[in-house]
């Protein structure tokens, strides 16, 4: 089964940005937008949920705290207790600065490996470059063609006070590749 999309294409990223509330304001739905750099206030703007990245940022830095927490309790005193100017074997204060570098690591290599997961990154992957000069100065907005009410003529009368470069319709099969 292949999916419609409409490409808007603009030029600044204000565009952009007033395009998608337009759009929004207008029940159309927005699949994706493509910048040459992070663009603020777009995923409000898009209407997406907050990004779940964050949790597992969290997660990672908990698990990584607290293994070294017990590992270290474990090492100081139970498998090899040393007696060290007196201090007791399970002084917490002297574990917390590893812990805490543990927990920045694991967090750190747990969102960098959540976020090539979800995002279907992996060596060797081919790359497909999808739309012109996106990577240089254009900002694409994908629009889902969702129903036979779907108007390319009404969103682009919609989009023209927002400098619309230009419109493409495209066809995409299933695989995720256009034709």
């Amino acid at each position: 089964m292949s999916e419609r999309l409409l490409l808007a294409k603009f030029g600044h990223e204000d565009d952009l940005l007033a395009s998608c509330k337009e759009l929004r304001r207008h029940d159309y739905k927005i699949v994706d937008a493509f910048t040459p750099y992070a663009v603020h206030g777009l995923d409000r703007a898009m209407g997406l949920e907050p990004s779940r990245l964050t949790w597992v940022c969290f997660l990672c830095g908990m698990i990584g705290a607290i293994g070294m927490l017990i590992f270290e309790y474990w090492v100081g005193a139970i498998s090899w207790p040393v007696d060290v100017g007196g201090k007791p074997w399970n002084s917490l204060p002297s574990n917390v600065p590893v812990a805490f570098e543990t927990a920045v690591l694991l967090a750190g290599f747990g969102s960098v490996f959540a976020l090539f997961g979800v995002s279907r990154l992996y060596p060797g992957k081919a790359v497909r470059p999808e739309f012109d000069r996106v990577t240089d100065d254009r900002f694409i907005l994908v629009l889902a063609e969702t129903d036979a009410r779907f108007d390319p003529a009404e969103v682009k009368h919609l989009l023209r006070p927002f400098n619309l470069l230009e419109l493409e319709e495209r066809v995409v099969s299933a695989g995720g590749v256009p034709s």
